[in-house]
Formats: structure tokens, C-alpha cells, sequence
């Protein structure tokens, strides 16, 4: 059995509590993993018998205000070079990003040690909406459908623009509910009954039913459309708590990978060849094309021969032993960076 210990966050910035409830998830075999969130306690722990020993540093944007305070980055780097010498393998934080947004962010800090950086994968927002919403009651209700899409577009980003674009020349948002912020916003009452002038800083995991209920099917505006990762964010996870039909414009094999990990998707219902477009704008011509198909679907008849479908994919997303599956994959890369890095004795 090895022993692992992690400080969740070397400056207590962040968030530490979330990432130890992440890594408590975990079932890797014959590991076990100790954690604190105080710099000031290690004195506490016998460091010295722990097989590894993490510090994440968490760098989202939240916390870029605390670069220009001098005395910050003086502690981070004392505190740094105190835990390098006693033998911690350093972690920059953001899982709240995909790697082509932390390549380009180029997170602070800069830190001259060794380094593995955590992105989001597909694991982070996976855990994060699982433990925000597990134990909840919806109310969600497919009998009836007003609208054809539910189509959210927040932060503008050049794919997501283009295939607005697309659909609005072509016609096929004339019946659906959609926003492209900070333009066009949903009606009042589709809105977060709870929130004022969303979008708020923190409500993009929140879940409304509202939406779901009134039109057929998601077109999920992914953050990336990249062919060399897959991100998957809260915007996947919403209509599949929801149990409704989704497509996705995304990372190139997105719904390939969903599949690997073990969900479902509609291809016995519509074209998602989409998916295997590698091609950035051809992938936006194929789904402008299945969406201009799908505004003439018998909603009523798919959605009553996919119920099973559709509540297999809620099931497994709030199966703790199958998000766990996903998590440590993610610890299982904490891990062999730290054996890499160890020298034989």
C-alpha cells in the first residue's frame, strides 16, 4: 500500500475544499491519500513517511488579483522553494479550463520548478456538477415541447460564432430559445428565477427546468473546438441531468468519448457523423445540416422510444463508481508524474 499526501493549496486561495472532496473520490487500488489545506500544519503530519507528496497551486482566473500584490508572490515562492526541498511534486491547478485555454492564458504563477498542470479534462465538471446536484429533486417534463433548440452561447469564442451565425441564416432558430450574450438573452421567464441580471459570476452550473421542459433538444455550445483534446464542461452535463436529447459543437471524436465513458448518445435518432469531422468549419456545416433536418422530428415519438436511453445517461451520471473511474485516471497522472520525477536509489 503506498501513502500519498497532498496540500490542496500552498496559499489557501482557492479551491482546496473542492479539489480534496474530488480527490476523495478516487479508488485507485493500493493507494491511499491523506490532506490538508494549511501550509501552517504540515509540521503536524509526518511528511517523511508518505510515498508522494503533492502542493497544488491553485491558478484560475479567480485568483490572478493576487498577482500584483508583491508580498503574495514573495510567500508563494518561499513557501515553494521550503516545499520542493522537502521532496513535493507541484501541481498548477485550473481544471476549471481546457489545455488550449491554459496554454493561452498562460496561467500565473509562474513558477521555476517542476511542474504537472491539471486541466479540466473530462472528469472536473463531471465531479463538480455531480456533487452540486446529487440528492436534488427536478422537476423536468418531456410531454410537451414549444420550442425546437435550447441553445446557450455566453462568452463569445470564434467557433461558437460561426455556427450562430449558420443557424441564423439558415433559418433554424425561428422556433427555438436561445441567447448569444450579451445580445440576445433568453425571455424573463426562462431566465434563473433566483438570479438578477444573469449571467452571473457562478450560476453557469446552475439548472433551471424551464428551459428543458419547452424545447426538444440541447445544442451544446462547447467551450473548444480543438482536434487534439476533448473539454467537457457543465454545458454536456445539464441536458443529460435533464434527460433531454442533445447534440454537441465541440472537440472533434466529443461524443466518441462521451461513449467511452460509458454514457449514451442519439445516433439511432438523428446524424451525428458530425462528430468525425476533423475539420473545424465542415463540422459546422454537418450539424447546421442535422439541425435543419431535425425542425421537421416527431419530438413526441422520439422522446417516448428514448426514455430509457435518456434515463440510463442520468443514472450514470450520478453513479459515484462511474465518475470514479474518470477521477482516477486524472490522480492516476498526479501519480506517474511524481514517479518520474523520483531519482533511484
Amino acid at each position: 500500500m503506498q501513502r500519498n499526501f497532498i496540500l490542496t493549496d500552498v496559499m489557501k486561495t482557492g479551491d482546496f475544499d473542492k479539489f480534496e472532496r474530488f480527490f476523495r473520490m478516487n479508488t485507485l487500488p493500493n493507494q491511499t491519500f491523506d490532506y490538508s489545506g494549511e501550509y501552517y500544519e504540515l509540521h503536524e503530519h509526518d511528511l517523511d513517511s508518505y510515498d508522494r507528496r503533492f502542493a497544488l497551486i491553485d491558478v484560475r482566473t479567480g485568483n490572478m488579483s493576487a498577482a500584483s500584490n508583491p508580498e503574495f508572490a514573495k510567500e508563494l515562492q518561499k513557501r515553494c522553494e521550503i516545499l520542493h526541498s522537502q521532496g513535493f511534486v507541484f501541481v498548477k491547478a485550473t481544471p476549471w479550463e481546457s489545455m488550449e485555454n491554459i496554454n493561452k492564458l498562460d496561467p500565473w504563477p509562474r513558477i521555476d520548478i517542476d511542474h504537472i498542470k491539471w486541466d479540466g479534462g473530462v472528469s472536473w465538471f463531471w465531479f463538480f456538477m455531480y456533487d452540486k446536484h446529487k440528492g436534488k429533486t427536478f422537476n423536468f417534463d418531456h410531454s410537451a415541447k414549444k420550442y425546437d433548440f435550447l441553445y446557450l452561447n455566453k462568452m463569445p469564442r470564434e467557433h461558437r460564432v460561426k455556427l450562430f451565425n449558420r443557424l441564423k441564416e439558415k433559418g433554424i432558430l425561428a422556433n427555438s430559445l436561445y441567447t448569444n450574450w450579451p445580445d440576445k438573452k433568453l425571455p424573463t421567464e426562462y431566465e434563473l428565477p433566483w438570479a438578477q441580471d444573469y449571467p452571473q459570476y457562478g450560476m453557469d452550473q446552475d439548472i433551471y427546468e424551464k428551459p428543458y421542459n419547452d424545447t426538444a433538444c440541447s445544442i451544446v455550445s462547447e467551450t473548444n473546438d480543438n482536434d487534439w483534446e476533448v473539454f467537457m464542461t457543465e454545458k454536456i452535463w445539464k441536458p443529460i441531468i435533464a434527460q433531454q436529447m442533445f447534440l454537441v459543437h465541440g472537440n472533434y471524436l466529443y461524443l466518441q468519448k462521451l461513449r467511452e465513458m460509458g454514457f449514451k448518445t442519439f445516433n439511432n435518432y438523428f446524424e451525428e457523423a458530425y462528430d468525425l469531422d476533423r475539420d473545424k468549419d465542415v463540422r459546422i456545416e454537418t450539424i447546421v445540416d442535422v439541425c435543419d433536418r431535425l425542425r421537421d422530428a416527431p419530438w413526441q415519438d422520439m422522446y417516448l422510444q428514448s426514455q430509457a436511453l435518456r434515463k440510463y445517461n442520468h443514472d450514470h451520471f450520478f453513479n459515484p463508481e462511474k465518475l470514479s473511474l474518470e477521477i482516477n485516471k486524472t490522480v492516476g497522472l498526479f501519480l506517474e508524474f511524481a514517479d518520474s520525477r523520483q531519482i533511484p536509489s
